[in-house]
């Protein structure tokens, strides 16, 4: 937080000095109301009582101008702040391994970015000053109040000291019970996202009843929630009221006392009631912007978890590439995505450069798996994996993204036409109605393969991994996708990952990947027998 705020200093330092001299001019004010009451009014002297007037005007009018440039001036810190973090979230967000995001939900995730961050955003532009003021103005007007009279100080500020104690207990519940009604409102995002985000298979298979009852159980959660947390962000008001007013009777009593005794003047206790006011209003205010604190201070946990979370897929120093090497090594790799499941057992193979290869297996056998490792989507629990004879972890995320080519089965392509997606054809504009200014938005699931293989082959990788990439296209398009991977450079090694034994059939060697394990099996027909055996079994 130190380093969103220290591009800020001078605007933090211009804002506190504002806010300083507003409050030191509110500070002045009943002094002079009860010099005026004292030594004019009391004596008929309408000359100097309109000098005070004067005086008082001016210095209204002064705070005025210092107010609004203190808002001014922290509104815009607030808006930069938050947009920085946001960008620092964001960019931390796509630092993070695979791993992390199978353990949170997309809509959650938003949700700290967008509603987490506003809790930010409404403290620093709204409430931050004022809260810092509020101190400011009750601590001068307490000073005020013991050095007028320090008995009566005292009495009138009895009640604020039950007020801080108060708080002091109060805090913990209120903060627990924004968090609780922030991670609501993330399940709620969660929920909406994960509904819009398959509704088409939701309108297929007519479960819209399922996904409302869904809805209506997390928004009923958030709704009570909220309730508790508006609660308790409301508690405090009507206590620091009751506690306001008994300073006030405290200070009428004891002064009217102190009054007759000849102890005191009406002008100074006037003046004492203003600054009463000025000590257990902004306590009044502070209620509000205490919540409001505790609130922004759950949205910055929640954030905080993000920036915390140590990326697990850091560079190591490495070796350099090896000319002879193969071109990728599995050497003795272990991997499980939970600690006591283990998918790939201490497993071992080689590929060359040029070559093409296969991996067949029975669903959840492995072969994601071990096609993810390929690609550095996750590290292995145990063993190495080599690219060119380097270790696959001392490659950068750039280096590593230009020599190994990734083609799902769901191709993502950005919104936009070809040209965003792809820098060029390359004799392959036949393929698409309007070329490279195409709309991503009218091509069939077919077309946007196609586009993800070109986008791949185009960057000439030298390994190139193919999960199921053609598991969901017809047989054209996949002799159209045959085409386009002949364009790959000789070199380039490619790993084939497919249930259709017609997609593997001129891979050069076959793998099989069952039971953490990944066999060579020879020809395809080792394969074919292999896998019927292992759906036999199952």
């Amino acid at each position: 937080m130190n380093k969103l705020f220290s591009a800020e200093k001078s605007n933090l330092i211009r804002a506190t000095v504002a806010l300083i001299t507003t409050s030191l001019l509110h500070l002045s004010a009943p002094t002079i109301l009860a010099y005026a009451i004292d030594h004019y009014l009391a004596v008929g002297d309408f000359d100097g009582v309109m000098k005070c007037g004067g005086l008082l005007l001016t210095i209204y009018l002064v705070a005025f101008v210092t107010q609004y440039f203190q808002s001014l001036w922290m509104g815009s810190v607030g808006q930069r702040v938050v947009y920085r973090l946001r960008d620092q979230v964001f960019h931390k967000l796509q630092g993070l391994p695979l791993a992390y995001f199978a353990h949170h939900q997309s809509g959650d995730l938003i949700s700290r970015i967008n509603h987490d961050t506003d809790k930010l955003n409404q403290f620093f532009s709204q409430s931050l000053m004022r809260f810092v003021g509020s101190l400011v103005t009750m601590t001068g007007s307490a000073l005020f109040l013991v050095g007028l009279n320090p008995k009566l100080g005292a009495a009138a500020l009895c009640p604020a000291l039950g007020m801080g104690l108060i708080t002091w207990a109060m805090t913990p519940w209120i903060r627990s019970r924004n968090t609780i009604n922030l991670e609501s409102v993330g399940q709620v995002s969660a929920e909406v996202s994960e509904s819009l985000e398959n509704f088409k298979v939701i309108s297929v298979f007519d479960r819209r009843d399922y996904f409302r009852e869904n809805f209506h159980r997390v928004n009923l959660r958030n709704y009570r929630e909220a309730l508790h947390a508006g609660i308790a962000n409301g508690v405090l008001t009507p206590i620091y009221t009751l506690c306001a007013q008994l300073a006030e009777l405290i200070v009428l009593v004891y002064g009217l006392i102190l009054i007759g005794r000849g102890e005191f003047s009406l002008g100074l206790l006037i003046g004492y009631f203003v600054y009463v006011k000025s000590v257990y209003d902004p306590m009044r205010q502070l209620a509000a912007l205490w919540s409001t604190f505790q609130s922004a201070r759950a949205g910055y946990a929640r954030i905080a978890e993000i920036l915390d979370d140590r990326s697990e897929l850091p560079v190591i120093p490495g070796s350099s590439v090896q000319a002879e090497a193969p071109r990728l090594e599995f050497r003795n790799v272990s991997f499980g995505y939970r600690p006591d499941q283990q998918v790939l057992q201490n497993v071992s193979f080689q590929l060359e450069p040029g070559k093409s290869y296969a991996y067949v297996g029975p669903t959840g056998g492995g072969k994601t798996t071990t096609a993810s490792l390929m690609a550095r989507l996750f590290d292995p629990v145990e063993g190495s994996v080599f690219l060119d004879g380097k270790d696959l972890r001392s490659y950068s995320a750039e280096e590593r993204t230009k020599k190994i080519g990734f083609i799902v089965q769901d191709p993502f392509l950005f919104s936009g036409t070809i040209a965003d997606n792809v820098e060029s054809l390359e004799g392959d504009e036949d393929m698409f109605a309007e070329g490279l200014e195409t709309p991503v938005e009218s091509l069939s699931l077919g077309q946007r393969q196609v586009v993800a293989f070109l986008r791949a082959v185009h960057r000439k990788p030298d390994l190139l991994v193919l999960d199921e990439a053609t598991a969901n296209i017809d047989t054209v398009t996949e002799k159209t996708l045959t085409k386009i991977l002949e364009q790959l450079p000789e070199q380039t090694t490619t790993v084939v990952i497919a249930h259709r034994f017609g997609t593997i059939e001129n891979a050069d060697q076959i793998f099989f990947v069952n039971l953490g394990q990944v066999e060579p099996t020879g020809s395809i027909h080792h394969a074919v027998k292999k896998l019927k055996g292992e759906q036999r079994k199952s």
